[in-house]
């Protein structure tokens, strides 16, 4: 189950990475608001651990875009801000849980935990595109509304491209969707996995088509 971590200071990510890792989740880590709300909208997380304190803007900017778009990914506030009129305009901007540094990393546990046992917070969305839809959850790629066989990269790739679809999405968004964002991942790698896609998209019929556009990344288009 992956999780964002939202968190300017180097050591306490790592911690969260190590922590997290520990407990048996996955977790990519942001630095900046910036770059948090680009991977919440290129990619699907199970729930988002946030600080408030960021470089370039607020944690709590991030939560009411995040809420602005209808996502309902849990976000759970880590802050060491502890006075009740910050925990309170976090929670009506969207915040699911609130919890004040320092803190003991098994109460960051069960309130995780707690959040993803909830109804519907790791409900999927279904993205949908001409003939091509995709379960989220469930990770099924249905072509005319029939069920399709595509490999766990392909659909990494296919969500990607669906959640900013006629857009152009950059090569290194997609290899950090695809690898994390410290895999340090090639361009050719990537390159395979598109080409795999772009090929059984085709082989079933789809009626939207991914194109390169050289030197930026990918883009997915309907077909005419």
């Amino acid at each position: 189950m992956r999780l964002l971590i939202v968190e300017d200071n180097d050591e306490m990510s790592g911690l969260l990475m190590k922590g997290l890792a520990a407990a048996g989740f996955d977790a990519d880590a942001m630095a900046t608001a910036a770059s948090a709300s680009v991977a919440l909208e290129t990619a699907r997380f199970a729930a988002v651990i946030l600080d408030l304190g960021l470089p370039d803007a607020d944690g709590v900017t991030v939560l009411r875009e995040l809420r602005q778009r209808h996502d309902p990914t849990p976000v759970l506030v880590l802050s060491a801000r502890g006075g009740v009129r910050d925990r309170v305009e976090a929670l009506r901007s969207g915040a699911d849980d609130y919890l004040v540094k320092p803190f003991a990393f098994e109460e960051l546990i069960a309130r995780i935990e707690t959040l993803l046992r909830r109804p519907g917070s790791t409900l999927g969305l279904l993205l949908q595109l001409r003939n091509v839809a995709l379960d989220t959850q469930a990770r099924q790629v249905f072509v005319d509304e029939r069920p399709q066989l595509f490999s766990a990269r392909e659909v990494a790739v296919l969500e990607i491209l669906m959640r900013r679809s006629g857009r152009v999405v950059a090569a290194r968004l997609v290899a950090d969707h695809l690898f994390g964002p410290s895999a340090g991942t090639g361009s050719n790698a990537v390159e395979v996995h598109v080409h795999r896609l772009r090929k059984q998209l085709a082989e079933v019929g789809a009626k939207v088509q991914v194109r390169t556009v050289r030197g930026v990344g990918y883009i997915l288009l309907e077909q005419k």
